[in-house]
């Protein structure tokens, strides 16, 4: 389901203009380790900047914005395509505290998916094949965002979290794939019970975040 963004779109003439720029923290071309495209090669561009502040988050070295080098869309659409892949990751940090829609309209022009991983703490913006919400305690989702989820990836770090995902999953639609990933440092403590959970449940499926078992980006 491709999802656009309430504003028009500019000419992607004018978005490919080096005037257009972001905090881009890493680019990377690697397989997508969690959630439903778990599996499929995809371009990752991790934008810098969140105001969320998971105490475990593992980057938090993106939550200073101004710690990264602002790049225009002309050098990140190329490096893109130095790859054969066209599904493209955008990431973060909280992407949606920046105005993607230049940069997905200029992803669309050139044949690329676009697929979003936010914890929906900010106002939609961009158009979007795929939004992955993953709700964080720190920051609320919005239910306008809520509402547009393709997926909703809830981080189980104790075993309150159960509940706390059941209550974002009634506020999504009823086509949103649901999926339960247990923090990484906490692996061994909750996933016996992310497994019963998911048995008692079966609504829910499981997300491991595969790429850290085979040690990839």
């Amino acid at each position: 389901m491709l999802h656009l963004d309430l504003l028009p779109a500019p000419p992607v003439a004018d978005q490919l203009l080096p005037g257009v720029v972001l905090p881009v923290m890493e680019q990377f071309y690697t397989i997508q380790g969690e959630g439903f495209n778990t599996g499929r090669a995809a371009y990752f561009i991790r934008l810098g900047g969140c105001d969320v502040g998971c105490h475990w988050c593992d980057v938090k070295e993106s939550w200073d914005a101004d710690a990264h080098p602002r790049q225009a869309l002309p050098g990140l659409i190329a490096a893109v395509l130095a790859h054969p892949g066209r599904n493209v990751v955008i990431t973060g940090g909280e992407p949606l505290m920046h105005n993607c829609g230049p940069l997905t309209a200029a992803l669309h022009a050139v044949g690329c998916q676009t697929w979003l991983e936010t914890s929906g703490a900010h106002p939609l913006s961009g158009g979007w094949d795929w939004v992955c919400v993953s709700p964080k305690k720190f920051k609320d989702a919005r239910p306008d965002v809520l509402a547009v989820a393709d997926e909703l990836k809830v981080v189980i770090f104790n075993d309150s979290d159960f509940a706390w995902a059941e209550e974002h999953a009634a506020l999504a639609p009823a086509h949103t794939r649901l999926y339960l990933q247990p923090e990484w440092s906490r692996a061994a403590r909750m996933t016996p019970a992310l497994i019963a959970y998911v048995k008692a449940h079966p609504r829910w499926q499981m997300s491991l975040q595969t790429h850290k078992y085979l040690d990839i980006p």
